[in-house]
């Protein structure tokens, strides 16, 4: 008798932008091995009509069904319940960091509160598009327009979020870790234990 796939609803949230749709279509193209990562031009078109996107995974022995959503979602974001939520923002946008620890931390903290071991993880994209900080800037003590990786995770911390990660879904740098490190999440969520990881933000 086949084993029922546990479903798990896993939610995008981030201001537009910030590369959510061209995430979600470097992970329709699944764990591949590094070798085979495609050219930016061979990136699937997802269309917000198709949402959610389902990916059928197999993780410690057992299938499992993901449905992910964006904010671009014909249903309403707010009127989903995700097991799973993944906040997005642009590493080469200072903003889209600072909103995701204002508009986007409130939402969840306050629309969806319904469940206390409800895992939240923060994502930078567009990686390859990170610039140093010039030497001025450094002088000068003044922050650059991209976000560092230690600045993210700060933030991540002070939000409480279970993991921090980044990735380029355009070259494909670090996606199969983002990915696993989501299917990895996703599928605890289906356990007694729940999807948290103990206290204190990690990064990968």
């Amino acid at each position: 008798m086949a084993t029922e796939a546990p479903e798990v609803t896993i939610l995008l949230l981030g201001d537009a932008e910030v590369g959510k749709s061209t995430f979600l279509s470097r992970l329709t193209l699944g764990v591949r091995p590094r070798e085979e990562q495609l050219p930016p031009y061979d990136l699937p078109v997802l269309h917000d009509g198709d949402q959610p996107f389902t990916f059928h995974i197999t993780m410690y022995n057992r299938p499992y069904r993901f449905y992910i959503y964006d904010t671009a979602s014909p249903t309403n974001y707010t009127l989903l319940k995700p097991s799973f939520i993944v906040l997005c923002f642009d590493i080469t946008r200072r903003s889209t960091l600072y909103s995701l620890r204002s508009r986007w931390r409130h939402m969840v903290e306050t629309h969806f509160n319904y469940d206390e071991q409800l895992p939240v993880m923060m994502v930078g994209l567009k990686r390859d598009l990170r610039k140093e900080w010039t030497e001025q800037e450094k002088q000068a003590r003044r922050l650059g327009e991209s976000v560092m990786p230690q600045e993210a995770l700060g933030v991540a911390q002070e939000m409480r979020c279970d993991r921090y990660a980044e990735c380029s879904a355009v070259t494909g740098e670090l996606c199969r870790e983002v990915l696993e490190d989501i299917a990895k999440t996703a599928a605890k969520t289906t356990t007694e234990k729940g999807g948290r990881s103990d206290p204190g933000c990690t990064i990968m």
